[in-house]
C-alpha cells in the first residue's frame, strides 16, 4: 500500500505579477504630459464611438438595466441615454456602446485589443462614486486610462492569448479590476485578491470572433468584461479573499490549465509606453490590421476614377499583409452578419474599391447585399509579408502593414499601393488629430443641438479646466437630451 502525500495546504505568498500590478496601481505617478494629452483625445474619442454605436438598433437593444424601468439612486448615467444604473450594469452598458462598432483605439503585439475597452469599468465606476460625493475629476479618469492601458498593452507585448484560444477581453477584465479596485478605495492587498479573481474568473473563447461562428457577442464581449471587473472588485471590497497562487498553480492555475504551462513574458515594466503608443482608428470603423488596406483601397479607387474605370475592370487584387491579418481576418465564401464583416479584410477592401468610402454603414444588410462586393471578394487574396510581420511586433516601429497590387482585365498592373502606418499611429500624429477631433464631431452631431455640441467641444478642449472638471458634470455633458 502506497502512502499518498497530500498538497500543501499553506496559502504561498501571491504571484508576482498580481504584486507588481497593485504596486503600479496604488503606487506609480504618472508624469508624462504625452500620456495625459494622449488620453484626453483617447477619452473624447471613446466616448464618441460609443455616441455611434447606439445609433444602430442591434447595439442599443442590449442596453439599460436588467429590470425595464429600473433607476438607481446616484448610479452611473450612460452617455447618450437617460438610463442610471448600478455601476456593474453602467460598466456592461459603456463597455458596450464603446466596442460596438470595433471604432475605438487599438494595440497590436503577439496579443491585439482595444485598451480603450476599459472605459466602460472606469467611468462607471467614477460616476457612480462622483455622484455620492467623492472629490473624483477627469484628471482620475485619465489617469486611471493610462494605467488600464498600460497593464492590458504591457501583457499583450509578449504573451498571446488568442494562440491558446482565449479573447483578448481577459486583459480588459484584469486591467480594469486593477484600476476599479484603486478608485473603490481597495487597499494593496486587496487589489491583489481582485486581480487574482480575474485571472480565476471564466474566460471568454475566441470562437465568436471566427469564421464560422462570428457573430454579435464580439461586440459586447468588452462590456462583459467590464461589469464582470465592477462586480469581482465590489465582492473583494465586501472581504472576498484571492487566490494568491492562481497563476503559478501546479495543475491548477492559469498557466497549466490555458496557457500552455508556459509563464507570461515581459517586454518593459510597466509605465505609460501604451497610451503613448496606442493606434487611433481615425478614417475607417475597421479591424485594425486591415485600415492600412483600406486606406491603400481608397488611392487605388481613385486611380481607377482617374483612369476612367471602376471596379468592374478588376481581374485580381494581391494583398501583402502581416501574419495576424492573414490568421484573423483572411475570410473566404459568404458573411453572415454586421460583425463577419468588419472582421473579414476582403470585404473591407472591396467595399471602398467600389464606393470609395467605408463607413458603419457599410457592414449593414442592406449594404453588403449589393452582388459586386461579393463578386470581387473572390477575386481578392491575401499572402503574408515576413518584414511587415517583423515590423509589427518591433516597439520601435509597431506598424501595421498592408501592400495592394491590382491587375486590371485588359492586363494592366496598376502599381503596387504600399502604406505601413496607419493615420491614426503615433508617428502620424500630428496630421492624425485633426481628424480624430472631426470624427468626435461627427458622432456627437447626431446626438446634440449646435449650441450643445459646442459646449461639449469648448470643454473638452482647454485641457487644463477639461483635468479639473467632476466626473458626473462630464458624464452629464452626454446624457440623452
Amino acid at each position: 500500500m502506497s502512502v499518498h502525500q497530500g498538497e500543501s495546504a499553506v496559502r504561498p505568498e501571491p504571484d508576482q505579477l498580481l504584486k507588481d500590478i497593485a504596486d503600479y496601481v496604488h503606487n506609480y505617478q504618472i508624469t508624462s504630459d504625452l500620456a495625459f494629452e494622449t488620453a484626453r483625445l483617447c477619452l473624447i474619442d471613446t466616448i464618441g464611438c460609443g455616441l455611434e454605436g447606439l445609433r444602430f438598433p442591434d447595439c442599443a437593444k442590449l442596453l439599460g438595466p436588467v429590470v425595464e424601468g429600473t433607476i438607481v439612486p446616484n448610479g452611473t448615467k450612460v452617455p447618450g441615454t437617460n438610463y442610471q444604473l448600478d455601476p456593474i450594469r453602467g460598466a456592461f452598458n459603456i463597455g458596450t456602446i464603446i466596442r460596438w462598432l470595433d471604432f475605438n483605439d487599438c494595440f497590436l503585439a503577439a496579443e491585439w485589443g482595444h485598451p480603450s475597452d476599459n472605459l466602460g469599468a472606469i467611468l462607471a465606476v467614477a460616476d457612480h462614486l462622483a455622484r455620492q460625493g467623492q472629490p473624483l475629476t477627469v484628471h482620475d479618469i485619465l489617469e486611471g486610462m493610462i494605467k488600464a492601458h498600460e497593464i492590458q498593452g504591457n501583457l499583450a507585448l509578449l504573451n498571446s492569448f488568442n494562440r491558446v484560444g482565449l479573447d483578448h477581453v481577459v486583459l480588459v477584465k484584469v486591467a480594469s479590476t486593477a484600476v476599479v479596485s484603486k478608485l473603490l478605495g481597495l487597499s494593496h492587498s486587496q487589489t491583489i485578491d481582485a486581480v487574482s479573481q480575474a485571472w480565476v474568473d471564466g474566460q471568454s473563447l475566441r470562437t465568436y470572433r471566427h469564421a464560422p461562428n462570428t457573430g454579435p457577442r464580439k461586440s459586447w464581449a468588452a462590456g462583459d468584461a467590464c461589469s464582470r471587473a465592477v462586480n469581482l472588485a465590489l465582492l473583494v471590497k465586501k472581504g472576498e479573499k484571492g487566490l494568491p497562487s492562481v497563476l503559478s498553480a501546479k495543475t491548477w492555475g492559469f498557466y497549466d490549465v490555458l496557457f500552455k504551462g508556459k509563464p507570461f513574458e515581459f517586454q518593459m515594466p510597466l509605465g505609460s509606453y501604451i497610451m503613448e503608443n496606442v493606434l487611433f482608428k481615425i478614417s475607417y470603423p475597421a479591424e485594425f490590421h486591415a485600415q492600412t488596406a483600406v486606406e491603400a483601397a481608397h488611392t487605388i479607387h481613385a486611380q481607377l476614377k482617374a483612369l476612367g474605370k471602376s471596379s468592374d475592370d478588376i481581374k485580381s487584387v494581391r494583398i501583402r499583409t502581416q501574419e495576424a491579418a492573414v490568421r484573423i481576418i483572411d475570410k473566404q465564401g459568404p458573411l453572415d452578419n454586421f460583425a463577419d464583416r468588419d472582421h473579414a479584410i476582403n470585404y473591407m477592401v472591396a467595399y471602398p474599391l467600389i464606393f470609395g468610402e467605408l463607413t458603419s454603414e457599410s457592414y449593414t444588410d442592406a449594404s453588403a447585399s449589393d452582388l459586386r462586393i461579393d463578386a470581387l471578394r473572390a477575386k481578392i487574396y491575401c499572402v503574408e509579408d515576413k518584414a511587415f510581420s517583423v515590423n509589427y511586433h518591433d516597439p520601435a516601429q509597431r506598424s501595421i502593414g498592408n501592400a495592394l497590387l491590382v491587375e486590371l482585365n485588359d492586363g494592366t498592373v496598376l502599381d503596387e499601393v504600399v502604406v505601413e502606418f496607419p493615420v491614426g499611429h503615433k508617428r502620424r500624429r500630428t496630421e492624425g488629430t485633426p481628424l480624430l477631433v472631426n470624427k468626435f464631431k461627427r458622432h456627437i452631431s447626431y446626438h446634440f443641438d449646435e449650441t450643445h455640441q459646442k459646449k461639449i467641444l469648448d470643454t473638452v478642449s482647454d485641457a487644463p479646466s477639461f483635468y479639473k472638471l467632476a466626473v458626473d458634470k462630464f458624464t452629464d455633458m452626454f446624457v440623452k437630451p
